[in-house]
């Protein structure tokens, strides 16, 4: 008799136990919610991202205009576009750099040179065109300044800023960097500088 009463409690525990709920939601929210806590750090990391990057070509775009200027203040402008940045990243620094050249097609172009051996690089007595005046050949054509009068100008600000939320998985580092140029022509407020013509060797 106790070993049958013993069998129907057991039978009846078991069901009850098939049948209770409570602290079902309990588990699951905990199971659920550190992933849905991540995705949503994964998201606002994300849209803060992609809205500073908005930002930033935007300010770039406006300082560009403002330096190709007669009255041009290149320092100003560089503190209006940290000031546009940090509006959204807040805490960013930048770093810009200014090249300008006579022409559109001379961007990132290398001064002429007689490359008599073809390996790309002015060197071994090759003479050169000092078309930028700093009296070595350079593999760029540009010089590091906001140039003059009708001068093309490729302006370049490189951001970097601590992430508000570095989730795992969504790239560990805390920094994360950007980069947003422009080109402008400076208005023709004076004639033109032409290019150098003098002539140099490589060594």
């Amino acid at each position: 008799m106790t070993r049958s009463c013993g069998k129907r409690f057991a039978l009846r525990w078991r069901r009850g136990l098939r049948a209770a709920s409570d602290g079902v939601t309990a588990v699951e929210f905990s199971l659920v919610a550190p992933i849905f806590l991540m995705m949503m750090l994964g998201l606002y990391d994300l849209g803060q991202m992609v809205f500073g990057k908005i930002q930033l070509q935007g300010v770039v775009q406006d300082a560009a205009r403002s330096s190709s200027l007669e009255t041009a203040n290149t320092s100003e402008a560089d503190a209006k576009v940290l000031e546009g940045v940090r509006k959204i990243l807040p805490g960013a620094t930048i770093e810009s750099k200014r090249q300008s050249y006579y022409d559109f097609t001379d961007i990132a172009r290398p001064e002429k040179w007689d490359d008599t051996n073809k390996n790309g690089t002015c060197d071994n007595g090759e003479t050169f065109v000092d078309e930028n005046r700093t009296g070595d050949w350079e593999a760029d054509v540009g010089r590091d300044n906001n140039g003059g009068a009708g001068d093309v100008v490729l302006y370049t600000v490189t951001v970097t800023y601590k992430r508000a939320f570095p989730v795992p998985f969504w790239g560990s580092d805390a920094e994360r960097t950007m980069v947003a140029t422009a080109v402008k022509k400076n208005q023709p407020f004076a004639a033109q500088q032409a290019l150098g013509s003098s002539v140099g060797k490589c060594t």
